[in-house]
């Protein structure tokens, strides 16, 4: 079987797994029906470093960072990189029969320029995978991995790599906070019917390392964000698209915060994090997420622009993006970008939406 071939199986496959096609089944079938698949529960305790690895019974999971950066030439840049795990059925086997599809996304974002590119895999014959002790999260040679074969927290320090055919970056991230647990003790409720999924993120990275673009290395510092999230249903069927939001204010505070959208008044969440990553989850009487400016990207109107208010933390800000037109032409197509804060206090951060 040729190369191209195969790709375009697994773009199949995957698709198969996750169109946003499918009618009645939230976006990119994430309300689809659980059966079969093992579900998130209330009051469970994650246990690390087992939840850093791959949980094949669940349906859908993955290992998402993205990065806020600073070149020595002076300029911002942005960086994600995603290994994401959808499940044809619960488990695993050996070779080309295991019904595990991987897919990876990488992005480089400038101020005019959006670079991606997108890999697949099937588990089972090597191509991709999460191992616990050492750590790596890999598709191809993209990787994800702990810098060390022991220690405190394998997540604690990686290393992280990708390329597409006109960029690339190798960059060291190392924690200087803890690991954070999303929603109530890592069980994180995204729709007033229940769903959820079992949530983690370590935002409290510090980066080195180097970007290419254009044949030419530059140097970057900057902070990343890591989420960690798996569920086997974790939106309700009528929803259709989030809006997210990871963000690090100059205060040493963070700030995650989503809107599911659905043909209510929609679904928000955010968790209020502290410079020692003590954490004050909030609900939806809480938070209020405003989108301020559109722009068309792709056809489609984006709100690239928003307001965020917290009143009882006396936060009132706006965010802008980087590039506008940070759109991943993937399977399935989303916005992310590198975005900043201005208002109440100052900051950077990322921002997905999926749906438009």
């Amino acid at each position: 079987m040729n190369a191209n071939k195969s790709v375009a199986i697994l773009a199949a496959i995957f698709m198969a797994v996750s169109s946003g096609s499918s009618q009645g089944q939230g976006f990119a079938g994430l309300g689809s029906d659980a059966e079969g698949f093992s579900v998130p529960r209330q009051g469970h305790a994650l246990s690390f470093p087992a939840d850093h690895g791959a949980h094949p019974d669940y349906r859908i999971e993955w290992w998402y960072v993205t990065a806020n950066l600073q070149g020595e030439d002076g300029k911002i840049y942005g960086a994600q990189w995603t290994l994401f795990r959808s499940a044809l059925a619960p488990g695993n086997s050996q070779g080309f029969s295991d019904p595990q599809v991987w897919i990876g996304h990488a992005a480089l974002t400038t101020d005019d320029q959006h670079y991606f590119a997108e890999r697949l895999g099937r588990g089972g014959v090597g191509q991709a995978g999460v191992s616990i002790a050492p750590f790596e999260a890999w598709i191809d040679d993209w990787q994800m991995k702990g810098a060390t074969p022991s220690g405190p927290d394998q997540l604690d320090d990686v290393a992280l790599t990708a390329n597409g055919s006109d960029f690339s970056y190798s960059l060291n991230l190392k924690a200087n906070g803890p690991l954070v647990l999303q929603g109530d003790r890592g069980f994180s409720v995204k729709s007033a019917a229940g769903q959820a999924s079992y949530y983690y993120s370590q935002p409290f990275y510090q980066v080195s390392g180097s970007i290419k673009l254009a044949g030419s290395d530059v140097k970057v510092t900057g902070k990343a964000w890591l989420d960690r999230e798996w569920s086997s249903q974790p939106l309700a069927n009528n929803q259709t698209g989030w809006d997210w939001f990871s963000l690090h204010l100059d205060t040493g505070e963070k700030l995650m915060a989503f809107r599911l959208r659905d043909d209510k008044e929609g679904y928000i969440s955010a968790n209020w994090i502290a410079a020692d990553g003590q954490t004050t989850p909030l609900s939806k009487d809480d938070v209020r997420l405003e989108p301020i400016r559109l722009a068309k990207v792709e056809g489609r109107d984006i709100p690239v622009g928003w307001r965020i208010q917290i009143p009882k933390k006396s936060l009132d800000i706006t965010t802008q993006p980087l590039n506008d037109r940070s759109w991943m032409q993937t399977s399935p197509p989303y916005w992310e970008g590198p975005i900043t804060v201005g208002g109440s206090t100052t900051g950077v951060g990322y921002l997905e939406m999926t749906g438009y």
